[in-house]
């Protein structure tokens, strides 16, 4: 059921003064844009009549026409509160459709609709919880992002210490106006790195809520002279940051990942969901881990997984089981990192999850029980224990082999994001680095 009515969004608009409206939707590499109307155009918007020409829109494939729609999704409107409050700013989420009023085929919150579909057909419900961690480092003098921080805190530290901790009260604060239930903030182990959890939820929901987290969060941060950043591995010497997504599954309104008879406490559908995670997370790796970046995040000693495995104990393990059972039971996939587009790490969890199900795949390997990251590559060789692509470049080759992406994203879709990620790689590898330079000029 919806939260809103038309006529709610209406009145509400009317008795908070708003003036400017957002119409925000999320392109294929996981950014937030924009058609920003006036109040005096809403009516016109409630009836799906706001057209933007997508041409230059990343990833953005119309067949003919560049003129598209933004249907807003009214249940997403909400009132920016760090704007002013007179004349206030709000927004809606949109849905993107095509001049002849058919949905986009390449707009990420479709393609996660398709996903949630084929769960329904099931009788499923899937709920989402993430985990995402960021950093607050220093800009500079003219407001520009750097690297540099002063502070030396870690895990759980608080301020002093942790200098951070005003900017993320703010922002926690924040989100609450915003409708966020946050469940937890701290600092994370890295200098300057932080992460604020809210309550998990219907998937598209999550989507949404997590492209809104990360909005907030930059502009709360700039309010404070500082530059958010949810690059996965902005320095080499720290932990880089992830976007853990735990995932559980509903029918009829039971958890079906719990059974108290097994030994762990899951039942055979969370094996095969974890099954079907392990299968595909090589060919999917290119979408939770998109940028050149994300794979100097997943090393060993940086508290990232490198190996498919899976655990309820293990440290560093790719799929963790957390201690919680009953209605609580979930499945923690850690390989992620927040700079992915959310709708589409979500999809693709979904997918392969399911095809373990529909498919009865088991786990590969045993449960891991120790720190699989101390072991040596011979040792796990030998365990028959599979690592993730080291690199976008071999992420884009398993994206390949793997049918699974094609099938959820289509033909034209995958071939663009694939060819968008080869570009990437093709860039990053031409690139003549310091470090190259530093060794190489004097000797050579």
């Amino acid at each position: 059921m919806s939260k809103y009515t038309k006529q709610d969004i209406i009145r509400i608009i009317e008795e908070e003064d708003v003036e400017f409206i957002r119409m925000q939707f999320t392109d294929i590499e996981g950014n937030f844009k924009n058609v920003a109307i006036t109040s005096s155009q809403l009516e016109k918007a409630l009836n799906n009549d706001c057209m933007f020409d997508c041409s230059l829109v990343e990833g953005m494939l119309p067949a003919e026409n560049a003129d598209m729609f933004l249907y807003p999704d009214i249940d997403t409107f909400t009132i920016f509160p760090w704007r002013p409050q007179q004349g206030k700013v709000a927004r809606f989420i949109c849905d993107i459709y095509n001049s002849d009023r058919t949905p986009y085929e390449g707009d990420c919150r479709y393609i996660l609709k398709k996903a949630i579909k084929e769960a329904s057909g099931l009788g499923y419900t899937f709920e989402i919880g993430p985990e995402c961690e960021f950093f607050l480092f220093n800009a500079d003098e003219d407001g520009r992002p750097t690297t540099n921080t002063n502070e030396q805190a870690g895990y759980f530290d608080v301020a002093p210490l942790d200098n951070g901790e005003n900017a993320r009260r703010d922002i926690v604060l924040m989100l609450e106006e915003m409708g966020f239930e946050v469940e937890a903030s701290h600092h994370e182990k890295a200098p300057s790195q932080h992460e604020i959890d809210f309550k998990y939820d219907e998937a598209l929901k999550t989507a949404d809520s997590i492209m809104t987290f990360k909005l907030a969060i930059k502009t709360i941060a700039k309010h404070h002279g500082l530059h958010a950043t949810f690059m996965p591995k902005p320095r080499k010497e720290f932990c880089g940051s992830g976007m853990h997504i735990n995932i559980s599954i509903k029918k009829d309104g039971r958890n079906i990942f719990y059974n108290p008879e097994d030994a762990h406490g899951l039942s055979r559908e969370a094996y095969y969901f974890i099954g079907g995670l392990m299968r595909h997370i090589k060919g999917i790796c290119a979408v939770t881990n998109p940028l050149v970046n994300s794979y100097k995040r997943l090393k060993p000693g940086f508290e990232a997984p490198v190996f498919i495995t899976w655990s309820t104990k293990g440290v560093n393990t790719l799929i963790r089981i957390p201690a919680s059972r009953g209605e609580h039971t979930r499945i923690e996939l850690r390989s992620p990192d927040p700079a992915a587009n959310p709708y589409l790490v979500i999809a693709a969890c979904l997918k392969a999850g399911l095809d373990g199900i529909k498919n009865k795949i088991e786990p590969l390997g045993d449960e891991m029980t120790e720190n699989i990251n101390a072991i040596s590559k011979e040792e796990a060789l030998q365990r028959g224990v599979e690592k993730l692509p080291t690199d976008l470049n071999e992420a884009c080759k398993e994206m390949k082999k793997d049918p699974l992406l094609k099938e959820l994203l289509g033909d034209k879709v995958f071939e663009h994001f694939y060819e968008s990620k080869r570009a990437a790689w093709r860039e990053y590898d031409s690139q003549v680095t310091s470090w190259e330079i530093d060794s190489y000029l004097y000797k050579f």
